[in-house]
């Protein structure tokens, strides 16, 4: 077995310990699943992964913890011991140095929090979201339906993208940015279970009258999770989906709310390394 086949392997175990068992992982077991000695598997982690082993599976504990934090109502000190800590205020040190806010406050504030997502070999990205209440939203812009059969959708809505800056719907809709900051929206909705098929929107935030060829959205006020996609287009973006549908939605499910999902595109160069997208999931807030 490869290397990089080892430790794939080495980090769902991890997983399957911090969330399933809930207990330590063996350093006895991990050494004899790599097949050397674990100072030397994690001399080998550290080169291949630019994290040691300890700090990712701190980085994970804390992660989970912030997940633990919105999405339960888990006492913070019952949450503290769940991931290892002695106290809970060595875990509220911790958790302050991750995500650059304490338990208390995370819990209270509608704050954003640090990701360390469970590691894929040759696929390593950090995101960071936050819950956030949205008023009312109008969205004005163009539709075409869309096939998800395997997964077409990942080539069909760059298609769209590059269609609607060709023919000036791009340039009428930033015309008509109302937006706060200002920035496009890609709208999912309307998906067909039968036949695999979704209505895809380019929209933005305003209140002018419809034209030719445009439709409107009006969603209502809704809590949003918003999660953070760094990086060039359309790559950021797809891999911000591919986490949440492979961890955060699974793993940690806020009841989905009735709107749409939402894909948010900021103004600026969709070809930099810096570049800003998000993904918005509304939630249902529980009493």
């Amino acid at each position: 077995m490869e290397w990089d086949e080892k430790l794939q392997s080495i980090i769902d175990y991890v997983e399957y310990h911090l969330q399933r068992k809930e207990e330590p992982v063996d350093n006895d077991q991990i050494a004899k699943m790599a097949g050397c000695s674990f100072d030397f598997f994690q001399k080998v982690f550290s080169y291949m992964n630019g994290i040691s082993f300890a700090g990712y599976i701190r980085s994970r504990k804390l992660t989970l913890a912030g997940y633990d934090l919105k999405s339960t109502d888990l006492r913070i000190v019952d949450i503290s011991y769940k991931y290892g800590y002695d106290s809970p205020t060595s875990f509220t040190k911790a958790f302050q140095q991750f995500h650059g806010v304490s338990p208390k406050e995370a819990r209270e504030r509608n704050i954003r929090l640090a990701v360390m997502p469970k590691m894929q070999i040759m696929s390593k990205q950090k995101y960071s979201w936050k819950l956030e209440r949205k008023k009312r939203l109008r969205l004005v812009g163009k539709s075409i339906r869309i096939s998800c059969a395997d997964h077409g959708h990942y080539l069909k809505i760059p298609e769209f993208w590059s269609a609607c800056q060709k023919d000036g719907t791009f340039s009428r809709l930033i015309t008509i940015d109302q937006g706060d900051p200002k920035g496009l929206f890609g709208v999912f909705s309307q998906f067909d279970e039968d036949s695999k098929e979704l209505e895809y929107s380019i929209m933005v935030r305003s209140d002018v009258k419809l034209s030719d060829g445009f439709a409107e959205l009006i969603i209502p006020e809704t809590t949003w999770a918003i999660f953070d996609c760094v990086g060039m287009l359309p790559q950021a973006i797809q891999n911000g989906w591919k986490y949440l549908n492979e961890e955060w939605l699974i793993q940690y499910p806020f009841k989905h709310g009735q709107c749409p999902e939402l894909e948010w595109y900021s103004d600026g160069n969709s070809y930099d390394a810096n570049y800003l997208s998000q993904i918005w999931i509304p939630i249902i807030e529980e009493d």
